[in-house]
């Protein structure tokens, strides 16, 4: 897999062992006095997905614009396949967006929306029926080409975006928040669908989220973002596994965090129990640190590890959250696969051992 670099100081040493696809150099956009993008550098691996994240008001949507053309930054370089774009128009860039609206044109055909993009590079009418039948076939739209937008689900709509975005072959495709207007079984299938079609494209893909699920499951690059910049930039797992700090802890995935102090080769917790924990060689003998430990990862029994009470117990259906008070007071959620019955016999007030899996727990900056 190809890496993504990103020359943030103090974030992430992955390397670039590929030429990339896209490329952003200190980039900075203002609006007034406000910095919504500071100093913003990465690498886009050619024929990959990569994923935007981060909350609200961070900056994602800015940098697709910033990368799509509508938007000039106030300082930096972007450049596609080698070559400096950053002051280009949008049609020069080879770049195509999808937007969140979809953007269609409701007085068209489907099939007139998918073809207007070609019609206005005046490419020839057989030309035209060829590749606008490739990409129909490609999205599974043939049943609906003589239909206006309107009389489309939500879904339908989502792939004649797509069809529409791909089928001037653009070297990077650059999609907002895509399928924030699905419900959850729909964006389910369509991650499904988008990642397939990504791949029997072979287009560079740029999406931006601010669903972790999303971005876990259809990027094989991450960067997470937080007031204009990237905080760490790794394929989906590494991200997960090995957060910078607490902010991407918190922000991908449901995390757990106990203060300790660092005891030798272990931490040692508030309730005096000690503990193994990855990181601890980074920091000095009494240091104060934050410890993450994902819900999945904790395990209950009856006897055997730390000592904890059963605070509540929440049902999801496959998975039953258990949430325990150390002796400390600190609070802990247990993630467990809920038993066929759906019962996992434990109450409020239950006293119970918890430890964790080798590995697990990952100590952060206090």
């Amino acid at each position: 897999m190809a890496n993504l670099h990103l020359s943030v100081p103090h974030t992430s040493n992955i390397q670039s062992q590929t030429p990339a696809k896209l490329s952003a150099r200190d980039l900075a956009f203002y609006y007034g006095d406000f910095k919504a993008i500071k100093e913003l550098s990465l690498d886009v691996p050619e024929n990959k997905v990569t994923a935007l994240i981060g909350p609200s008001g961070c900056g994602k949507t800015t940098c697709l614009r910033l990368i799509s053309g509508f938007d000039a930054p106030t300082s930096g370089q972007i450049f596609i396949d080698g070559r400096d774009v950053t002051w280009d128009p949008p049609y020069r860039r080879d770049v195509n967006q999808v937007f969140q609206s979809y953007a269609l044109f409701p007085h068209l055909t489907i099939y007139e929306n998918i073809a207007f993009g070609l019609r206005m590079k005046r490419v020839s009418a057989p030309e035209i029926k060829k590749r606008v039948d490739r990409v129909i076939q490609m999205t599974s739209l043939e049943a609906f080409i003589d239909r206006k937008p309107a009389q489309m689900s939500g879904g339908q709509r989502q792939r004649v975006a797509l069809a529409r975005a791909i089928i001037c072959e653009p070297k990077v495709l650059l999609l907002d928040e895509p399928l924030s207007a699905l419900d959850a079984k729909l964006r389910a299938q369509m991650r499904i669908e988008l990642k397939l079609l990504q791949k029997k494209l072979g287009i560079t893909f740029i999406f931006v989220t601010h669903d972790q699920e999303e971005a876990l499951t259809m990027s094989d690059r991450v960067a997470v973002m937080r007031d204009g910049r990237i905080l760490q930039v790794g394929n989906p797992r590494d991200i997960y596994t090995r957060p910078v700090d607490r902010f991407v802890a918190d922000f991908i995935g449901e995390t757990n965090f106990l203060s300790a102090t660092i005891d030798g080769k272990k931490v040692r917790l508030a309730t005096g129990d000690t503990v193994a924990a990855s990181g601890v060689e980074a920091h000095s003998e009494g240091a104060a640190v934050t410890l993450a430990i994902r819900p999945e990862q904790v395990r209950v029994a009856d006897k055997g590890g730390l000592a904890a009470t059963v605070a509540e117990t929440v049902y999801f259906g496959t998975d039953t959250h258990l949430h325990l008070t150390l002796g400390d007071g600190s609070e802990l959620v247990a993630r467990l696969q809920s038993p066929p019955s759906g019962e996992i016999g434990l109450s409020p007030g239950a006293k119970v051992s918890v430890s964790f899996t080798e590995g697990a727990v990952q100590v952060l900056e206090h």
